[in-house]
């Protein structure tokens, strides 16, 4: 295979079959040992197709689903920098938190892990699923995470981060938010209760289905990686207690995943 036949091999990846006049929507080794002949290439073997793809270091991944933005380019973008403008140059007093909800359930996410050969990872579900919320606030400046928790993803649960938010920054004469568009974030309720605060919350609204442009949207991938994918907890006050104790162990220890032992479970409960 030389540089020519890997370089061909590269560009077919970068699109779909279907940009290239197949009727399919996935690669496959056969598929692929019939673009490059197409493309003047030699025709080479299955299993020589899946060598040359190891040696690129492509592999299966599942899919991402995405939704588009409805805004123009130029205006998404230029939203994005002006928030980033406000997390570097903003005032050093007023602070400024990246805002977000997660949702926690009782049957675990499925995901993967290492295994010998020959087994395979057998994660039990509870059945009947129970859920809990989590309201949350990330500092852009200190990584210091706020949260609280909720049985329902309402109002309340974003009203109580506010106050929790407000006590927490009693100095701060204003607090900026950066959050999403959801209801709850510009309700009635909400209105009302950022009112008798004061003013002292400032919200900046991202552009519609943008969650790259919310840091804290990173933390919740943490969270579900480090507690709940394959979690084994049978009853939802055990996991809610690891997934307080791993959020409060983030702010400690600086650190994504942190160290953690059943010990310090049972200190933090």
């Amino acid at each position: 295979m030389d540089e020519r036949f890997r370089e061909r091999l590269v560009r077919a990846l970068e699109g779909t079959p279907e940009d290239w006049g197949w009727c399919r929507p996935t690669w496959t080794r056969e598929l692929l040992c019939q673009e490059l002949a197409r493309r003047g290439q030699v025709r080479v073997s299955v299993a020589t197709m899946g060598r040359t793809l190891a040696s690129l270091g492509a592999r299966l991944k599942a899919a991402k689903p995405v939704v588009e933005c409805p805004w123009r380019d130029w205006k998404r973008r230029r939203r994005l920098y002006e928030l980033k403008c406000l997390e570097v140059f903003g005032p050093a007093h007023e602070p400024v938190l990246h805002v977000d909800e997660v949702d926690i359930h009782l049957n675990p996410k499925v995901g993967r892990d290492w295994c010998l050969p020959g087994q395979r990872r057998v994660v039990v579900t509870p059945g009947n699923n129970q859920k809990r919320y989590l309201a949350g606030a990330l500092n852009t400046r200190t990584g210091q995470l706020t949260w609280v928790e909720g049985k329902s993803k309402a109002s309340a649960l974003f009203i109580q981060l506010l106050w929790r938010l407000a006590s927490q920054y009693r100095r701060a004469r204003r607090i900026h938010l950066v959050l999403d568009n959801a209801s709850v974030h510009s309700s009635k309720k909400t209105l009302k209760a950022l009112a008798q605060l004061g003013g002292r919350f400032v919200l900046h609204f991202l552009p519609p289905y943008c969650p790259q442009g919310n840091r804290i949207e990173r933390v919740w991938l943490d969270l579900h990686a480090n507690v709940t994918r394959n979690h084994r907890c049978r009853t939802m006050a055990r996991l809610m207690a690891r997934v307080h104790a791993y959020l409060s162990a983030r702010n400690v220890q600086r650190s994504a995943s942190p160290s953690l032992r059943r010990g310090d479970l049972r200190r933090s409960a």
